[in-house]
């Protein structure tokens, strides 16, 4: 006859399959809880997103406007009156400066840099204050834009400058002894809600 194995005690397995199910449950909720937090996790992550892709968004529009402001005052017209209007001129580059103008028909007006980096790369487009050798948005246009810490809207005006660049074009020749002509290279850069959201935007105007 075989020898018989001890029966284990009167509801030993019932408790030990109640303790595996427990540990079960428990990894399952963690796992849950892990899956929750990554889900709110990228939802915040898209919401930040879009929120700045928006904030970029009106940074490019205020740019864009600059850029349309500066060709108003080039070609006009210009509530600043004819003296701006005449530092446009065909030939005429008596107001651009080194470094930019920061006062008067000079303002913003820009002669480029003969070495080093370009002249946009070296102006303080984030000065506002009234030796800024930028233009603001409007300054000789007379044109509004929105500006300020209510809402979306950008926290302050653009601003641009101008920078006067011999024509290269065969039309604007003057290796045969005709006067130089000149095209016009515009920066402007917008801003976002916030100062630190910048966008920059150039085009070359012939006039």
């Amino acid at each position: 006859m075989l020898p018989q194995r001890p029966r284990p005690p009167s509801g030993a397995l019932p408790h030990r399959s109640q303790g595996v199910s427990l540990i079960v449950v428990m990894v399952l909720l963690v796992v849950i809880a892990g899956l929750g937090f990554a889900a709110v996790q990228i939802s915040l992550m898209g919401e930040r997103s879009a929120r700045n892709d928006r904030d970029y968004q009106v940074a490019w529009q205020g740019s864009e406007a600059a850029l349309m402001d500066a060709e108003f005052d080039m070609r006009g017209p210009n509530s600043y009156g004819s003296a701006r209007m005449g530092s446009f001129a065909t030939n005429n580059i008596t107001d651009f400066v080194a470094n930019c103008g920061a006062s008067g028909n000079a303002k913003g007006l820009c002669m480029p840099a003969v070495t080093g980096k370009p002249v946009w790369l070296t102006v303080n487009f984030t000065d506002t204050s009234s030796s800024a050798p930028t233009t603001e948005f409007g300054a000789f246009t007379g044109r509004s834009f929105a500006s300020g810490s209510n809402g979306i809207m950008p926290r302050r005006k653009p601003r641009y400058v101008i920078e006067a660049i011999p024509d290269t074009a065969v039309h604007g020749d003057a290796s045969i002894g005709a006067p130089a002509k000149y095209v016009y290279r515009v920066t402007a850069m917008g801003f976002g809600p916030r100062d630190d959201i910048q966008a920059v935007m150039q085009m070359i105007f012939r006039k």
